[in-house]
Formats: structure tokens, C-alpha cells, sequence
């Protein structure tokens, strides 16, 4: 099969690899129908994500059909659509019973596109699978589903639920990508008062309004000061970092209110400073996370019911076999206007099907 292959930082290529098979009865293999590009890959290609190791193939976003599975597997079979989650979760281990499914330690967590094979590919293995594919509606369309394998989960658990959003509060959110754009969208669910949204790009700033924001300003233009005029010199209840680099994080502990939420999203490669000489008097919460997906059950049937704007996120389509392409695009956001891109290839009849445990799994770096 053909699949997106990482070989070390600023090198990749779309190359020809082995087929996925079963490796363990709860396993399943996924053919590609759709699949995206998150920031985080980008990150990988930089070298900030330095766990991927060259000859990974990238991705953690999917739809598909299930193709076969393991004999453990209980809640979908082979014809099944599905979205493939960006967590893996082996549903055992003393976090996946707290749902704190990033963080499992039964073999799952964030694997795909990082410590294994991923699914920017034609076929891509999921471990785990009862707990980390889900069924799919009929009705919901699989470049908008996709979208709900990371980017709504994240802004909405790391960013609106970490952020503890009550009705009535100012939230500003810097960086209006494609999370960004994700954690407006779901905090207008918890009726704040306003939304502010951050950033450089002017095209990202317009998309802020369409997903709900009501004031946008250039990052560059004091925001702190737009904050301090809106809320009478409080500052913000809730601010959220979706962008990943030290001055945003700086620019979010100075926008928040005392008592306030700072909740970082982005993928951060370089350290940033904890203004603690400032902050510690103001009784300042400050979360990290990783995605759980707890939330992906919910997401899907909001999304099903036309309650989420996924199709407003997707600028750009390609076909699967367009990786590069696509990766190029998605790079250069602020010249070709894209926010979320989306690639689907013409499905092949079949796959290579491998005895569990017979043969060694060489798309599993782990």
C-alpha cells in the first residue's frame, strides 16, 4: 500500500510500505476513506515531536471501513464505517478507567502517527479497537467526521472543558486554526458573555467571526489591551493558547483575569516563561493536556443533528494519493487561506490478511 512516511525532521514522501495485519485479537485494519493533517504533524516534520521515529508513517485522523478484525473484538465488524479516534485506549489501565484516555498505559494513548504506524495511508491498524474506533451515522458526511478524530475533542476538552467556560464569561482564544476555531465553536455552548479571538492571519480572523467570535484582533495589535477595554481592566475568565510557541503563552497569562482559566492546547517545541514574579498572587489556573476523546460520543451525534459547523473547516480536498500536495498547502496557511484539509483515495479491493501473532508487525515502531 501506499502511505505518507516520515524519514526525520523537514523529510517525508508519500512511498510504497507493507500492508497493516492483525497483530492482536483486538485489533482492527481501517481502509482510508478520508484523513487530515493536523498542526501536530507539522510539529512532527520540525523535529519537535522527537519520540516519531523516521520511517513512521504520520497521521491520526481517519474514516473508513472496517476490513477486518481481530477475534477479541466486540463492537464492529468487517463492512463497519467508522471513525478511527486519535486516541487509543485500552479501557484496563487506572487512567482509561478514569477516562483519561491520553494518558493510558495499557498500550494505547496517542500511538498512531507517533510511537506506530498512522493513517495517512491507504489501510492503517488500529489497536484497541472497541474503545477507539466508533461507529459512524449514515447521515454524516466523512470529511465532516473526520474532523471530530481530534480537532473538535481537543478544543473542546483541552481547551473549553480544562477552561472551566460558565455562562457569561469572557473567553479569548489565540490562534484561530483549525483547534482554535474548534474551541470558539464549543464554548458558544456554554452562553459566555464574548469571544475574542487572536491571531495574525487576517483570513483566520474572518473565520473566527463565522465560528462565533465576537471581537477579533490581530496578535500584533495589543490584545491585551481590546481584552482590558472589554472587561473594565479585569481581563479575560478564560483564555486559550491553540498556537504553541512562547509568545502566545506569555501573551494568554497576561490577558487572564485574577481567579482566571489560562488552558494551553498547542503542541509546544521550545520553553516558554512562567511570569511567576506576576502571577503568583492572582490565583491563576494553569492546564495542560493531551486529548481523552471521552468526548467523541457526544461530538458525533452533535454533529449528526447539525449541531457543530464542521463543514466550515474544510477549505481544501485532495485525493489520498495528493500527500504532499496537501502537507504544502496546509503548511502555508497564511498565503492559501487553508484550515482544514481533507484527502480521499479510491479504495482498493483488498488487503493483504495476516494469522494473529504469526508474523512480525512491521508498521508497529513502538
Amino acid at each position: 500500500m501506499k502511505g505518507y512516511v516520515f524519514h526525520g525532521p523537514g523529510r517525508s514522501s508519500w512511498d510504497t510500505v507493507p500492508d497493516p495485519g492483525i497483530k492482536d485479537a483486538t485489533d482492527v485494519i481501517v481502509r482510508v476513506d478520508a484523513v487530515t493533517i493536523c498542526g501536530t504533524d507539522l510539529h512532527i516534520l520540525k523535529g519537535d515531536v522527537p519520540e516519531v521515529r523516521p520511517g513512521t508513517v504520520l497521521g491520526h485522523e481517519a474514516v473508513g471501513e472496517v476490513v477486518e478484525a481481530g477475534s477479541d473484538v466486540r463492537t464492529v465488524r468487517p463492512g463497519d464505517r467508522v471513525l478511527v479516534s486519535c486516541i487509543t485506549a485500552c479501557g484496563r489501565c487506572a487512567y482509561c478507567r478514569k477516562a483519561m484516555y491520553g494518558q493510558c498505559r495499557g498500550g494505547g494513548g496517542w500511538i498512531l502517527g507517533h510511537l506506530i504506524d498512522g493513517t495517512q495511508a491507504e489501510y492503517v491498524r488500529v489497536p484497541h479497537a472497541d474503545l477507539s474506533v466508533h461507529p459512524l451515522p449514515s447521515t454524516l458526511d466523512a470529511k465532516d467526521a473526520v474532523l471530530l478524530a481530534d480537532i473538535f475533542p481537543t478544543g473542546y476538552e483541552v481547551g473549553v472543558l480544562n477552561g472551566q467556560v460558565r455562562p457569561g464569561d469572557t473567553v479569548a482564544v489565540v490562534g484561530a486554526g483549525p483547534v482554535g476555531l474548534a474551541a470558539i465553536a464549543t464554548a458558544r455552548l456554554f452562553s459566555p458573555e464574548r469571544v475574542v479571538a487572536v491571531d495574525l492571519a487576517a483570513a483566520r480572523l474572518d473565520a473566527a467571526k463565522r465560528f462565533g467570535a465576537d471581537a477579533v484582533v490581530d496578535a500584533g495589535e495589543a490584545p491585551e489591551q481590546l481584552v482590558a477595554d472589554l472587561t473594565d481592566g479585569m481581563g479575560a475568565d478564560v483564555v486559550i493558547e491553540a498556537v504553541g510557541v512562547p509568545e502566545t503563552f506569555e501573551l494568554c497569562t497576561r490577558m487572564v483575569r485574577p481567579g482566571g482559566h489560562v488552558a494551553n492546547v498547542g503542541v509546544h517545541g521550545r520553553p516558554a516563561t512562567l511570569h511567576l514574579e506576576d502571577l503568583w498572587i492572582k490565583n491563576i489556573t494553569i492546564t495542560t493536556g493531551l486529548v481523552d476523546t471521552h468526548s467523541t460520543p457526544t461530538l458525533l451525534r452533535m454533529a449528526a443533528a447539525g449541531r457543530l459547523p464542521t463543514s466550515q473547516l474544510v477549505t481544501h480536498t485532495f485525493p489520498l494519493d495528493a500527500m504532499q500536495e496537501a502537507y504544502d498547502v496546509f503548511a502555508k496557511a497564511a498565503d492559501t487561506g487553508a484550515l482544514k484539509v481533507v484527502l480521499g483515495g479510491a479504495r482498493h479491493e483488498e488487503v493483504a490478511v495476516r494469522a494473529t501473532g504469526q508474523e512480525e508487525d512491521v508498521t508497529s515502531h513502538a
